[in-house]
């Protein structure tokens, strides 16, 4: 029985417009701990859900309240004047939900903020007090205060009767006593814990008279997460080395904080394979810095135990192979070999981004399978030879009153989605222009940043460019040297009826309704061979305003890829055109956005637009449009995709790109199943 995807945890901020310039610093900090950075495609960073509540103007609340998507649903509530002084802010923080997967944690940006814990939701909440903090730690002791609560909140069982400090994470200070630098960093830390709702052990001082040394270290390493604080003296103390030893062998979070002073003659094995981070050997240790070993203590924390929870999920549900086990690591030598001896299983799952082939060559050797929920070799030519289209584009924000994904979410997307299916041996089809940071480029940089990972020559993408984007000469040439190992650029010509009328050798911006039916008409047909030349296409987001074309590019390839019978897998949840898309699919009544009355209203210049391309009946034909959508059988375009129309229909709706990612995966393998 397939299982309903509910991640580990969901976290959600809701915070009033006039309070951006205080907000918006902690949400950015927000985003590059708790999301894959898009600029590194193989980083190893936490990618928890998360979901933003606003709008853009300080007179109207967001149009909804957080739902209870995840097995834990964290809310942060950022209060202030601005939202005690406005009456509906107000009765909207007061009427947030309440249950036992949600918990609220408001954080008071100023004294009147506290003024929201006398009633409703927030009533007799501690609050995080952020306006206590000096301006030049604020962010950082804020980001340290949410990351402490993620945890607690997220990963922690609380009974009704527990108190808060019950909840706390343990840190474990690993550090040498001789020589000053460990010792010294080790206190400075200690102290600042003292300070916070946070607990610490810290050396013999922390065990009480009558306890043995031995077995009370081993006991706090097993419920703690470990700060190694690798000074020059750190790895060559025994202690220090069982207390690594002991951590790895319970599968407990580490951090390792190197602080060298000159030199460290071997760096213990054991110590490696876990985050290390850079601080002076000088004392003292500044706040700064200390804040920075916690929030990376924090996080790392976080990650261990949602990998580990993912991962379990995707087991039991039979994504991943139900008889393997489970870690939230890169594999290690002393963890492959205690499986091995226990003979319970060869098969070994950790997080993504998988490990080099090279540095997983001895794996093979002990006979051992280690995979990710990515990258397993019984699946890296499922899809060979299947041509699948991506489009998906930003969705333009409403200051977050309606749609709750931040715009980056999308890029995210495109970047797993392609990963994917290049692990696979697809070949991606993409029709995208060569703009500096645009989705075209993080594609095929996450294209090339796999073809190196995998070891493989099995990456193919196609990039379509419609007449006159490859006109930019220089540009088009850097980007096939770059991306020519993994790239292959078809070039779209000028349609037959329009040519005479341009010339084909210079660029034609699309400054006046004129040249704007040339774009469109190249645009179209562009899409039209582009379709019909892949086996099936992924959407999601797409504006719907402010294109170049007869109608939003997303919108135009899925009326496309209906009428050619293409399976399509509409993701609705990620805004933009899809989601109105979408609505029409559930029977839902008909968006104003899709009719050429919205269209007009909210494109400059597209009255006159239509009026020239009706001419030779090149217009964008909306009552066509709605045809087309409204005669859609949702049970015949899942089983076009590959599914049941349950699974279809919770691929429209569901936020989590994982469950998105594995419903298309499923779909498609169903697909060359039947062929």
């Amino acid at each position: 029985m397939t299982l309903q995807f509910k991640p580990p945890i969901s976290v959600h901020f809701i915070w009033q417009p006039s309070d951006n310039d205080l907000v918006s610093p902690i949400l950015e900090t927000v985003l590059k701990y708790l999301t894959r950075d898009i600029n590194k495609p193989f980083s190893r960073n936490l990618n928890i859900p998360l979901f933003f509540y606003s709008s853009a103007s300080p007179s109207i609340t967001p149009g909804d309240n957080p739902q209870e998507y995840a097995e834990r649903n964290v809310i942060f509530v950022f209060t202030s004047v601005n939202t005690r002084g406005r009456t509906n802010w107000n009765d909207y923080i007061a009427s947030l939900p309440c249950s036992s997967g949600i918990r609220i944690v408001p954080i008071a940006l100023s004294r009147d903020g506290l003024g929201h814990g006398t009633a409703g939701s927030l009533r007799d909440l501690n609050f995080i007090r952020a306006y206590e903090w000096p301006a030049t730690t604020m962010v950082q002791q804020v980001v340290l205060a949410m990351a402490h609560e993620i945890y607690r909140h997220g990963f922690v069982e609380i009974t009704q009767d527990a108190t808060g400090k019950s909840s706390s994470i343990k840190i474990f200070l690993s550090h040498a006593k001789s020589g000053n630098t460990g010792r010294l960093h080790a206190e400075a830390i200690k102290r600042f814990i003292e300070n916070t709702n946070m607990s610490h052990f810290f050396d013999a001082i922390t065990i009480s008279p009558g306890f043995k040394f031995n077995e009370e270290i081993i006991k706090n390493i097993k419920e703690s997460t470990v700060v190694a604080i690798c000074s020059d003296e750190y790895s060559s103390r025994y202690w220090c080395q069982r207390e690594i030893l002991c951590a790895k062998e319970q599968r407990r979070p580490i951090i390792a904080v190197n602080c060298l002073e000159e030199y460290e003659d071997r760096i213990f094995p054991a110590s490696s394979n876990v985050p290390c981070i850079h601080v002076l050997h000088d004392s003292p240790l500044s706040e700064s810095d200390i804040l920075k070993i916690l929030i990376a203590t924090l996080l790392e924390t976080i990650r261990h135990c949602h990998a580990l929870a993912s991962l379990n999920f995707y087991k039991n549900s039979g994504w991943i192979d139900r008889d393997c086990e489970v870690t939230s690591r890169p594999p290690e030598i002393r963890h492959l070999l205690a499986l091995k001896q226990a003979g319970r299983t060869n098969k070994l799952c950790y997080p993504e981004p998988p490990i080099y082939s090279e540095e997983a060559e001895w794996h093979r050797q002990l006979d051992m399978h280690t995979f990710t929920p990515l990258w397993c070799s019984s699946e890296s030519s499922v899809l060979h030879g299947v041509r699948v289209g991506i489009s998906i584009s930003e969705v333009p924000t409403d200051g977050f009153k309606s749609h709750h994904i931040h715009p980056a979410q999308s890029i995210r997307l495109a970047q797993d989605i392609a990963r994917h299916l290049l692990a696979r041996s697809a070949t991606l089809i993409y029709g995208g222009d060569l703009r500096k940071d645009g989705f075209t480029e993080f594609i095929l940089d996450e294209a090339i940043a796999l073809k190196n990972r995998l070891n493989t020559d099995d990456i193919h993408v196609e990039n379509h460019l419609a007449w006159p984007l490859y006109k930019t000469d220089e540009q088009v040439i850097a980007w096939r040297a770059k991306y020519k190992p993994v790239m292959e650029t078809v070039e779209h010509a000028v349609p037959d009826d329009i040519a005479a009328d341009v010339n084909r050798d210079a660029f034609l911006p699309p400054s006046n309704p004129q040249n704007k039916y040339v774009w469109s008409r190249c645009l179209t047909e562009m899409r039209r061979t582009s379709v019909a030349s892949s086996q099936a296409r992924i959407c999601a987001g797409g504006k719907l305003s402010n294109y170049n074309g007869k109608m939003p590019g997303v919108l135009e390839e899925i009326v496309i890829a209906i009428q050619k019978n293409k399976p399509v897998y509409l993701l609705g949840a990620f805004g933009g055109v899809v989601s109105e898309v979408c609505k029409v699919l559930r029977n839902e009544p008909y968006p104003a956005e899709l009719t050429e009355a919205w269209q007009v209203t909210h494109n400059t210049e597209y009255a006159d637009l239509q009026a020239i391309a009706t001419k030779s009946g090149n217009h964008a034909d909306y009552e066509q449009v709605k045809a087309t959508l409204q005669g859609v059988v949702i049970s015949n375009l899942s089983k076009y995709a590959g599914l049941s129309k349950k699974d279809y229909l919770r691929l429209m709706e569901t936020p989590f790109a994982d469950e998105c990612i594995h419903l298309i995966m499923l779909g498609l393998k169903n697909i060359c199943i039947k062929r």
